[in-house]
């Protein structure tokens, strides 16, 4: 028997309550990145924004999402290494490649399918909370990435075409860090 086997086991036998820890909402921004070849919005039959060769960004705020997830995400997306060299190898940031950015909000990233067969979004963040957010994930990631980024316009029904180029997708959690 190992030591912390021994000393969970006297903890037991002596009836020492154990003290619960509450639980802290943990913070999930969750982003899907593509590398494309080009990528446009067009909401209501005209079209909002598009970039060429660079990044299309799903972006998805959560309730208890933060400035600091927003940074993390930003400095994250910015150094991402998807982009091809000389050798065919995943070796350059977009930066590098003098790509641009297209960033949607998706609130659908925070799904939960757990339950049923209609997913449910509770989890994502309400407007009031997701937009000022999402306004300075544009901005941090335009200044840090020294990129052009263009973006979707936050609650509206939009169309999103992109060409994929590998295809390569990227998911990446806050809660990774």
């Amino acid at each position: 028997m190992t030591r912390d086997c021994e000393t969970r086991d006297a903890r037991q036998e002596s009836h020492v309550p154990r003290l619960e820890v509450p639980r802290q909402k943990k913070r999930i921004m969750r982003i899907v990145a593509q590398r494309v070849s080009r990528a446009s919005v067009t909401i209501g039959g005209v079209m909002k924004s598009q970039i060429g060769q660079g990044m299309m960004v799903l972006l998805g705020i959560e309730d208890a999402d933060n400035q600091e997830d927003v940074e993390y995400l930003c400095q994250k997306l910015t150094k991402l290494r998807i982009f091809a060299d000389d050798n065919n190898a995943m070796n350059l940031d977009v930066n590098q490649i003098r790509g641009d950015f297209l960033v949607v909000s998706q609130f659908t990233l925070h799904a939960m399918t757990k339950k049923g067969n209609r997913p449910s979004f509770i989890r994502a963040a309400r407007p009031e909370h997701a937009i000022p957010l999402y306004e300075l994930f544009l901005k941090r990631l335009a200044e840090i990435s020294g990129r052009k980024v263009e973006c979707g316009e936050f609650g509206a029904d939009m169309q999103v075409e992109l060409i994929n180029d590998g295809p390569v997708t990227i998911i990446i959690d806050t809660k990774e860090k």
